[in-house]
């Protein structure tokens, strides 16, 4: 019996989804598509940069139509199964079978020694971001000389005028266009959340994660900033995980801002999708709004504000106490510069950016 192991729908081990849905077979599969390339993308962590790194899948769609797509990462469930064909976590069984492939195309965008290393390992045509050499991270070619740089020093990240997308686009040899992220908003999971959808619906995104705490809004700025939110008529809804769960209930008792708990990824990104405009400092929670196509208003501090592409939907406010803790988890001067950033300021760029199409 005839089987097609250079078709975009083989499988190998189990039926492929034209047998499953028409009864094809190989011999005379009117789906039959020969791969045109095989791509692959190494981007391990974080969460938010997997996501922001998905852009780079539209482009080499419209390059390659009939492109395979395989994605080494250790967040797969964020990653939108019906735009790549193969997503991995990062593991021995991921290692045997990309090594064992021939490439047109391997990308590593992670500058960790072991991602470092699988590009080394892998089989490609043409190899694009960070490889090991002589024991370290280093570029491949010159075209990942920029964005490896502005990693390495402060003042060169500083100076940096182009956003994540550009820089990896221009590290793959290619130009950014504004494609935006791809991410499921699980709409299918058929999730009732009872929400009034008769006024505007702000998130507020009150964590920032354990890394770079020089980032934290204080309880006391988000419960002015709900009350505030609530008096103009609009509903003020907390957000977060386990770790913003205390953080919230004591926001929510001072505020009166509704507050429904922290639920795992695939509901907490459903729950960002009610939300009309979502306040956040630089997180996870920002990548989600991005991707899901709301609006934001984006508090940031110790990032060059140069990196975040919003797409048109929102704004940027900075405290306007100058940060000294450039990428940095501790704080240097005394009072957090992110103190001097007031509820009133933040609730200015809420409703200015409420107001615009």
């Amino acid at each position: 019996m005839k089987f097609n192991p250079d078709c975009l729908h083989f499988l190998g081990n189990i039926p492929c989804k034209p047998h499953k849905e028409k009864g094809y077979h190989c011999e005379d599969c009117l789906a039959y598509t020969p791969i045109e390339k095989r791509i692959l993308i190494i981007k391990l962590g974080a969460m938010g940069d997997v996501i922001r790194t998905t852009p780079l899948i539209t482009r080499y769609k419209k390059l390659f139509p009939k492109a395979k797509f395989t994605w080494i990462t250790l967040f797969p469930d964020i990653l939108p199964k019906n735009e790549i064909h193969e997503i991995y976590n990062l593991g021995i069984e991921a290692t045997l079978y990309v090594t064992q492939v021939e490439w047109d195309i391997a990308i590593n965008l992670d500058k960790e020694k072991e991602a470092a290393a699988l590009l080394k390992m892998v089989t490609a045509k043409e190899k694009f971001g960070f490889i090991l050499k002589d024991g370290a991270t280093q570029p491949v070619n010159d075209l990942a000389q920029h964005k490896f740089e502005t990693g390495l020093f402060d003042d060169i990240s500083k100076a940096n005028t182009k956003n994540y997308c550009t820089e990896i686009f221009e590290l793959c040899g290619l130009s950014y266009a504004g494609e935006p992220y791809l991410l499921d908003n699980h709409s299918d999971k058929n999730i009732l959340w009872n929400l009034d959808h008769r006024k505007p619906i702000i998130g507020l995104n009150t964590g920032c994660g354990d890394r770079w705490t020089t980032r934290l809004w204080s309880i006391e700025h988000w419960i002015g900033l709900a009350k505030k939110i609530a008096s103009a008529g609009y509903t003020p809804l907390l957000l977060g995980g386990s770790q913003e769960h205390d953080r919230n209930l004591a926001i929510q008792k001072e505020s009166g801002a509704l507050y429904l708990g922290h639920f795992p990824l695939k509901t907490f990104i459903n729950l960002i999708d009610q939300c009309d405009l979502v306040v956040t400092q630089v997180t996870m929670g920002m990548h989600l709004t991005l991707g899901l196509g709301k609006k934001i208003v984006l508090m940031n501090n110790i990032f060059n504000p140069n990196e975040f592409d919003l797409f048109g939907k929102g704004a940027i406010i900075q405290p306007p106490k100058p940060c000294k803790c450039f990428y940095s988890g501790t704080c240097i001067d005394g009072i957090g510069c992110m103190e001097t950033l007031s509820p009133e300021a933040v609730f200015e760029e809420v409703v200015r950016v409420l107001a615009t199409d």
